[in-house]
């Protein structure tokens, strides 16, 4: 049970496939090989398929009986939610922001939306303002119930949006279709300290001591480059939840890379576990996208990479 494992001193593993990752190869190869590694403790965008690719790449580590997948929802305003499109029009065909994705997502001036996972940066790099978002938010009402029909073990909600009303109207609905352990993934993007220790205790307030996961994120998605400077907000983030002393369990999130434990220890911060996505997925892309992933001169490669980033958080 993931009650059970949170509850115990050891450090979880989570790897977050993205909010946004659509992409059923990807999924299924990322669960699959992080399981093997050690990862006890899976994200994924709350689509049927993709929790589907989740459980048969978990299925065929051989280790499904400890593993636990979670499933992640935004709300409007949320970048999670967001897709890359790119205007015929104004696009140079530049390839600037081919370069610049992380999930390989462009090429050719296309944008594939199962990949894109709503980072922005290709938007950010573009000369010709060519590239906008566009938000794609799901009714939890339908998209939930199938999926807890399927079997998920945790319903994790990014609650990031300076929207209060929306906030709590999907906060709702999940505490009344879901009764195990939820999570709130929750920054300073547009939230200061208090407003978002605020919304924490308002939230905290519909559920039993420690049945709750705050996902501590630093800068979402910005998880990239392997320094500690690149943690640095999350561990600050991670702090400023424990010192509330809030009934919750702390998973330390966005921007997030090999350094974070050693930081996290340095600063006398008493995290359960390290949520990973951008880097995780990025030292390993290469092999995911080989065409020969599970032949062993390609998996052995990637599994030696993915359980040395596994094993930086114990």
């Amino acid at each position: 049970m993931l009650a059970d494992l949170l509850k115990s001193n050891d450090k979880i593993f989570k790897l977050v496939c993205g909010a946004g990752n659509e992409c059923v190869q990807d999924v299924e190869r990322l669960t699959y090989l992080y399981s093997k590694a050690g990862a006890q403790f899976f994200d994924i965008c709350a689509k049927p398929e993709i929790l589907k690719a989740a459980k048969d790449g978990i299925n065929k580590s051989g280790i499904a009986n400890d593993r636990y997948i979670c499933v992640s929802v935004g709300m409007r305003g949320d970048p999670h939610i967001f897709k890359a499109n790119i205007n015929d029009e104004l696009c140079t065909e530049c390839g600037a922001c081919e370069k610049v994705c992380m999930q390989e997502a462009i090429k050719d001036n296309k944008i594939n939306s199962e990949k894109c996972i709503g980072c922005a940066r290709c938007k950010n790099v573009c000369p010709n303002d060519a590239i906008y978002m566009t938000e794609h938010d799901i009714d939890l009402k339908k998209v939930l119930p199938e999926l807890i029909k399927m079997g998920i073990d945790c319903i994790e909600l990014h609650a990031t949006s300076i929207d209060d009303e929306d906030v709590k109207e999907k906060w709702d609905i999940i505490n009344n279709l879901y009764d195990g352990i939820v999570s709130i993934c929750i920054d300073r993007l547009n939230l200061g300290n208090r407003q978002v220790l605020d919304r924490l205790t308002d939230m905290l307030s519909a559920r039993a001591p420690y049945t709750t996961i705050i996902q501590a994120d630093g800068i979402p998605m910005s998880g990239a480059d392997d320094e500690y400077k690149t943690t640095l907000q999350a561990v600050a983030m991670a702090e400023i939840i424990q010192d509330a002393k809030l009934p919750v369990y702390i998973l330390i999130s966005g921007g997030t890379n090999s350094k974070t434990a050693t930081l996290a220890n340095l600063c006398n911060i008493k995290y359960n576990g390290v949520a990973i996505g951008s880097y995780a997925r990025k030292i390993v892309k290469q092999y995911v996208n080989d065409a020969d992933f599970y032949e062993p001169k390609v998996f052995d490669k990637a599994l030696s990479v993915a359980k040395n980033l596994v094993e930086s958080i114990g």
